[in-house]
């Protein structure tokens, strides 16, 4: 069992609990004035061990859906935890992945003005990436997290368990994200989990070292650059693309695939801007093609994408602000203007490179 991780936040220290091999027992987490919101997946999933938060009269079931944490559907959460009693004091409990991360995070710092709020991250994208950091995103209509804040939880409890009943696609996605950090922290990093990663999905404890090690490496980002002002962005690395990929095929490739892939286009953008060499691309092209097998064929249509490209709330009024590798292979971030060369770079990516 890993020690606990504390992190420093604008809101004091929070602390992630990795629970190791202790089985996940729904009613040794109730406590006095909780609220729960829980993914419906989860709660089919593990209906006996949530039977007494299910059976509760203050629980809320949701779909975990990019439509569900747009703004529009953000009055039937409120009306709903106000039925229910919620009151300053009370505690939110997020039982579920990124989505209902996002949720209840957004609601936690508006609600009643700011309630303190727990995580329970079920999903490997969650546990390894997005349950520290304090950000909620939260979308508007066609616009993906455009709004947010910085609410750092009381506690996060990771369970090793919740990745055993996860779809191979969601392994995916948390690997894609996992690559992404260890990509950030050196060339040598990555290197190290690229070798291993044909082992990560039928070796657990493997799998969770890298869990504890990306959480590690984003500690020292946030706890820099907590509001995201400056080092703190290269965690964009892949995100701009992939939130584009997300957006332009109606999010029929799931985040931690699409911030993959993304990553590639950020490689093979900085190889034909002669950033990273040829042979670096080549690389690491290997192991995250991989990572996204399966939707290679998804068809990209070319226009959505740099519609969506273009309103990344990262962009200055003239510059797309883009994070990719520079020449020694280190994440760095770059202005690119979205003019006919880029997209043709894009295109060409598409192309030729996403398919070999």
């Amino acid at each position: 069992m890993f020690d606990d991780l504390e992190i420093k936040s604008h809101k004091g220290v929070y602390v992630v609990k990795f629970q190791g091999d202790t089985p996940f027992n729904g009613k040794d987490i109730i406590e006095t004035g909780m609220h729960f919101i829980v993914d419906n997946r989860v709660s089919e999933l593990y209906r006996d061990k949530l039977s007494n938060i299910l059976g509760g009269s203050a629980t809320m079931t949701i779909l975990a859906t990019e439509e569900n944490k747009s703004l529009d559907k953000f009055p039937d959460y409120v009306e709903k935890l106000v039925s229910q009693g919620v009151r300053r004091g009370h505690t939110l409990v997020a039982i579920g992945g990124g989505t209902t991360q996002d949720i209840v995070c957004f609601l936690a710092a508006t609600l009643l003005r700011g309630l303190d709020w727990l995580f329970i991250p079920t999903t490997l994208l969650a546990q390894s990436d997005s349950c520290i950091g304090s950000k909620s995103s939260v979308n508007v209509g066609t616009i993906k997290n455009i709004l947010g804040t910085y609410t750092p939880p009381k506690r996060i409890l990771i369970y090793g368990e919740f990745i055993s009943t996860l779809a191979d696609s969601d392994v995916m996605s948390g690997i894609g994200e996992m690559l992404k950090v260890h990509a950030i922290d050196s060339p040598d990093s990555f290197n190290t989990i690229a070798g291993d990663y044909k082992k990560l999905r039928s070796n657990p404890d493997l799998l969770e070292h890298y869990v504890y090690s990306s959480l590690k490496i984003k500690q020292r980002l946030i706890e820099l650059d907590e509001f995201d002002r400056g080092p703190r962005n290269v965690m964009n690395y892949g995100h701009s693309f992939g939130h584009a990929l997300e957006s332009a095929t109606n999010y029929q490739i799931p985040h931690g695939i699409a911030v993959t892939i993304g990553m590639d286009i950020a490689n093979y953008v900085s190889a034909q801007y002669a950033m990273l060499s040829e042979t670096d691309f080549a690389r690491r092209h290997t192991v995250l093609r991989a990572n996204w097998s399966g939707y290679e064929n998804v068809a990209i249509p070319l226009t959505p994408f740099f519609q969506a490209l273009s309103k990344d709330k990262k962009n200055t009024d003239t510059q797309l602000k883009l994070v990719l590798p520079d020449k020694s292979a280190k994440i760095v971030i770059s202005g690119f203007e979205m003019g006919p060369r880029f997209m043709k770079i894009c295109e060409s990516y598409f192309n030729r490179a996403h398919k070999r």
